[in-house]
């Protein structure tokens, strides 16, 4: 039987506000197979960024253990980490945009790969087919400070894709403004998973992102609770494994 892509084993995590310490999580239990189609709910501030950054290794938990294949992100270097976020796991929250000056969308995705490596030759064509993807070639030679939000959106997934990533992890996709143009995204987020085979989680304070996806967590006071697409409650934490997507 493969191992799961990620599990969380009994992860805790916390942080202090001054004389108050808040809990973001608690003795939470699960496993995400390779291929699902994840969703994460929770209103803002309720904990689903750092759930994120917890699956992706960017913060590591103050108890518990959490794996990718297996291996114990904790127990790993910071360089490890880092190798890891660029290869296997891609994060992409969608306020975290940056571009340099006069760069072009297709530098920015090629340069997002992180092999010195490879020639940039070779980096820009993996980044034009990325771009081609998700719908935005026609920008490629643009300069990314002409892009609109939905644009830029696009290009973010792109530079996420373009490593081939088995993780997936979106936070807040729903900051698009137009509703045309958030639905075209979210249909966008489910395909590329579909066909890339890459496990996806989708976090988002609205439901609409999350349509489709075979389990839904959400978060709250440190708690996690995890429904199917019944709506039917088949965890809390310490409790089901997530189910893979249907061939």
């Amino acid at each position: 039987m493969p191992l799961p892509v990620l599990s969380f084993d009994r992860v805790s995590k916390r942080y202090r506000d001054g004389y108050r310490e808040i809990v973001v999580l608690e003795n939470a239990s699960f496993d995400l197979d390779q291929g699902a189609f994840i969703g994460v709910w929770g209103s803002r501030r309720a904990g689903k960024s750092t759930l994120l950054r917890l699956m992706a290794g960017v913060e590591t938990p103050d108890t518990g253990v959490v794996r990718f294949d297996g291996r114990d992100m904790g127990a790993m270097t910071q360089v490890e980490r880092e190798r890891l976020l660029r290869s296997e796991v891609a994060l992409m929250a969608t306020d975290d945009w940056r571009s340099r000056s006069n760069e072009s969308v297709v530098d920015c995705v090629a340069l997002s790969i992180g092999s010195n490596a490879m020639p940039i030759s070779e980096a820009r064509r993996l980044a034009r087919r990325a771009l081609d993807r998700v719908g935005v070639t026609a920008y490629a030679d643009e300069l990314t400070r002409s892009l609109s939000l939905a644009e830029r959106t696009r290009v973010m997934l792109a530079r996420a894709l373009v490593r081939e990533p088995r993780l997936l992890l979106v936070d807040e996709p729903a900051l698009v403004p137009s509703l045309v143009e958030r639905d075209a995204l979210y249909e966008l987020l489910r395909e590329v998973g579909e066909a890339s085979g890459a496990t996806l989680v989708v976090a988002s304070e609205e439901m609409a992102p999350l349509h489709g996806a075979e389990v839904v967590m959400s978060i709250g006071d440190g708690d996690l609770c995890s429904t199917d697409e019944r709506g039917q409650v088949i965890g809390f934490p310490g409790g089901a494994p997530m189910v893979p997507r249907e061939p």
